[in-house]
């Protein structure tokens, strides 16, 4: 990637509004070396534990450790839970728009044993107690969407985006000629059309393409990109295919596929909001679609080889090409 340091330099001008589920992330780390007598489970020796900003919020967390400006909105609640998350925000210096609401703040805790998660717990509350208003996307997002060079819809189906507010921060962005990505949650049926960019992962786009997966069957990938781009008009789709990279699509056909960058794969957690971040600001930085998917499987690259919902920093993207060149 020639282009890197200039990429870089132009992603650190940027301004980048997320709009989508914050959650806490929350780890409990230890060991197991026994048995409890009162059930077949292992007992958990607690060494430590760590928090970090989770959910629509990592990918906030993303884009300001790329060097972008950022504001996150979404619902934080006035727990314990939500003054770890705020603070998290805040230490990296990103701005918070808050929805209203008496809910809990959403917490997801990952016990890790010797490096490896062994459950994950989550704790959530109803998401109408916590919705965007109607008129939230005027009253709260309106000056936020005129200021920014893109806006993130990060949809985690816990209730934050719906039609109404979808619609609505749509049509002010486009209105003044904002670039708009999401990266939908199929079981929740939002209604979309006519967006910058979708980056779903093979079920994902399969589940909006209507079609059902064969196991026996290669991914119809022409299908689906044809599909996607019948009945929600996006200008670029990438389908993040796991193990086997990045499935790019433009006007509904197939541009090319990109192999996975990943070297050493420890932990997933996340690697989603780190490619979708990094993704949006090269294309808003002026990158061609190819160049911002390698950009973006790169910055996946890095962060799948971290423990831990984590973040991946312009010196580790540098250090990272070089080793491959």
């Amino acid at each position: 990637m020639k282009a890197l340091p200039s990429l870089l330099k132009k992603i650190a001008g940027l301004r980048i509004l997320v709009v989508g589920d914050v959650m806490l992330d929350r780890y409990i780390w230890g060991d197991a070396t026994r048995i409890s007598p009162e059930a077949p489970v292992p007992v958990i020796d607690v060494a430590r534990e760590t928090w970090t900003a989770g959910g629509a919020a990592n990918v906030a967390l993303n884009l300001a450790a790329l060097g972008a400006r950022c504001t996150v909105a979404g619902y934080v609640g006035a727990d314990e839970s939500g003054v770890k998350l705020a603070q998290s925000l805040a230490n990296k210096k990103i701005a918070v728009i808050k929805t209203p609401g008496t809910a809990q703040t959403i917490v997801k805790t990952r016990v890790m044993v010797q490096r490896q998660q062994l459950c994950r717990i989550d704790r959530e509350s109803p998401p109408p107690d916590y919705r965007f208003g109607a008129d939230a996307a005027e009253s709260l997002l309106a000056d936020e969407i005129a200021a920014c060079d893109a806006i993130i819809l990060s949809d985690y189906a816990k209730g934050i985006l719906h039609d109404d507010l979808v619609a609505r921060v749509a049509k002010l962005g486009r209105a003044a000629g904002k670039f708009i990505a999401l990266d939908p949650k199929p079981k929740r049926k939002l209604a979309f059309h006519g967006l910058d960019l979708i980056t779903p992962n093979k079920r994902e786009s399969l589940e909006l393409a209507g079609l059902t997966a064969s196991p026996h069957l290669p991914f119809p990938a022409a299908e689906v990109c044809a599909r996607l781009h019948d009945l929600y008009a996006t200008k670029h789709l990438v389908i993040t295919l796991g193990e086997d990279g990045m499935l790019l699509s433009s006007g509904g056909k197939i541009l090319s596929t990109i192999p996975t960058a990943a070297r050493e794969v420890f932990d997933v957690s996340g690697a989603g909001d780190t490619s979708l971040a990094a993704l949006v600001l090269a294309l808003a930085a002026g990158a061609k679609l190819a160049a911002a998917a390698h950009f973006a499987n790169a910055a996946a690259g890095v962060v799948v080889g971290k423990l831990g919902t984590a973040t991946v920093t312009p010196a580790e993207l540098r250090a990272y090409v070089a080793h491959k060149a």
